[in-house]
């Protein structure tokens, strides 16, 4: 509930006003937290935000309210989100990912915001540096696009015949979506991998782009990082199982349920972090002096079932180098 406090019903007039002051409790913070997701796809995200609070000394329910708002993969819903939050007067902002961290910069410029983004903060114009941010934003950088050519080499290496690439994106996050087509298609040319862009922004759409895919012989699914793919996980590890393409993925998720590789961040500590730095902040910390913290933990995941099926022979040096194998 935002803004609860423990309100005294006074009892026998005026006499009884300075007790129910004394008695009057303070009220427990609120953290707005915004995603553009919906709640059933982060539930492990959710428990390591959690834990990052309570590393600082913050509980659910005890000391601090978290007011949980999302957007069903509908972004342009964020800045009115955001402008709740602001009327509400929350105590801090948590933005996660980039499209949510964008509509929050845009929306106020007083409440602290933890941010987590998968791109260079600073390049994005959410803070002045790293080390100083200088403004009313601070967070974690989980490095979604610094990792993408070493995606697709982990991919080359376990599908060699990939002649065709399909490169999968969501039209409403362009910020991502770009990104992604820039360094895909660089690291592809070098190569020799031609690059097709299919785009994605609703789980119909989904559907019709690996049809198209499909149709058009793509050797193997790359697919963005985007918020609203990553939610849809089932859905697109189940079509690239049906018909029968190889597929990677920025986080291992996607590769629990099914598909074939997942190369990036370990996601959940990027929200134990940010968790960390959003109790930091209610403790009186200012986001211009926290730094940006980059993410150091990084995953590899390989689902050797699903590479069966495909018959693919997974290489004894990725089995060697993955962080965890799925059978």
């Amino acid at each position: 509930m935002i803004g609860r406090r423990d309100f005294i019903t006074l009892v026998g007039g005026a006499a009884a006003w300075p007790m129910a002051a004394e008695a009057q409790q303070p009220a427990m913070p609120v953290i707005g937290f915004l995603d553009p997701r919906s709640p059933d796809t982060l539930a492990d995200r959710l428990r390591a935000f959690r834990q990052g609070l309570k590393e600082t000394g913050y509980v659910e329910g005890e000391n601090v309210a978290i007011d949980h708002r999302w957007a069903e993969g509908q972004y342009d819903r964020l800045p009115a989100v955001v402008a709740e939050f602001v009327r509400r007067q929350v105590a801090v902002i948590v933005a996660a990912p980039t499209v949510s961290a964008l509509a929050a910069k845009s929306t106020t410029a007083t409440i602290p915001i933890v941010f987590t983004v998968g791109d260079d903060p600073v390049k994005l114009g959410l803070v002045s540096s790293l080390a100083r941010p200088g403004g009313n934003l601070t967070g974690v950088n989980f490095f979604g696009a610094e990792v993408i050519p070493k995606r697709l080499e982990l991919l080359r290496e376990l599908v060699p015949r990939i002649g065709r690439l399909a490169v999968l994106v969501n039209p409403s996050n362009a910020t991502i979506s770009e990104t992604t087509v820039r360094e895909v298609e660089a690291s592809a040319r070098g190569m020799g991998v031609q690059v097709q862009v299919f785009n994605a922004g609703t789980s119909r759409e989904i559907d019709a782009a690996f049809a198209n895919l499909v149709r058009e012989r793509s050797d193997a699914v790359f697919v963005s990082g985007d918020a609203f793919l990553t939610s849809r996980r089932v859905q697109l590890a189940t079509l690239a199982a049906r018909y029968m393409i190889p597929s990677s993925f920025s986080q291992r998720e996607v590769t629990e349920v099914g598909g074939l590789m997942s190369y990036g961040t370990n996601i959940r500590d990027t929200y134990r972090q940010a968790g960390v730095y959003a109790g930091r902040i209610l403790k009186g910390a200012k986001p211009a002096d926290l730094p940006v913290v980059q993410a150091s933990k990084f995953e590899f995941v390989i689902n050797v079932s699903t590479a069966r099926i495909l018959g693919l022979n997974v290489p004894d040096k990725l089995l060697a180098l993955a962080d965890e194998v799925i059978e």
